[in-house]
Order: structure tokens, then sequence, then C-alpha cells
């Protein structure tokens, strides 16, 4: 298992990016920010390697399946996690590669660290109790 992980944090909203990456950062991640389309896909294609987005797909300078499809076609590994209301966001079915949606909510932030680790690490291991 890798040490530590690199995620992108992608929301046209400055508060939402701050606090994901309290969140992300405090749970032990890397954290690097983009606030528009063409910071996402700087960072993404960058030789620094990523090891997952969440992403806001009503960004600044880009169509979500127009982002979503170049990150695809150009990483096709990389797993994407559409951190948006549902409202702003039309079918993760209609989007190549690793797509994986989490509704914002008022209370979402658990749901999506669970999922960004289940994501990185795989589902956590319910009988690790039982070898203690």
């Amino acid at each position: 298992m890798k040490d530590q992980f690199t995620i992108l944090i992608a929301d046209r909203t400055s508060n939402v990016r701050r606090f994901l990456q309290r969140e992300m950062t405090a749970a032990g991640y890397r954290v690097r920010l983009a606030d528009s389309a063409g910071e996402v896909l700087k960072c993404a294609f960058r030789h620094e390697t990523l090891d997952l987005v969440i992403l806001n797909p009503a960004l600044p300078g880009a169509e979500d399946t127009s982002l979503l499809r170049h990150l695809s076609d150009r990483i096709p590994e990389l797993p994407v996690i559409v951190y948006s209301y549902s409202a702003e966001y039309d079918s993760e079915a209609a989007h190549p590669g690793k797509v994986i949606f989490v509704e914002k909510r008022v209370n979402s932030i658990e749901r999506l660290k669970q999922i960004v680790y289940e994501t990185l690490n795989g589902p956590p291991d319910r009988c690790s109790w039982a070898r203690q």
C-alpha cells in the first residue's frame, strides 16, 4: 500500500475547496486544489501522479461530460468522485472511466471520506477485530 495518496479537489467555491482540503489533509492525504476545468487538466496531466480527483462538474471553463471525457481518455485508471448536488450532475452512467457520484448534503463529508478511503484502499476488512 502507498504511504500517502494525492487527491485533486476541484470545486468552483473556495470555501468548499478549503473545507475539503482540511478534511482530506486531516485524514492523511496530500491535497492539490483547482478552481477551473483548465486547472484540473493542468494538474492531472503534470508529471506528479494523482491518485484520485474529487470534482464538482460545474466548474468554470468546461462542460462536465467534456472534462470527464478528457480525464478518462488521458488517464483511464484515475478514479473521479463527482461531489455535487444531483441537480448539477446528470448521470454517472453517461460518463466513461471510474466515476463515482456522491451527492453533496449537509452531513455528506463522512460518506465522501469513506468513499475516498475505499476507492484508494479497497473496502475495510470487516473481520480485522477478530485477529487482534
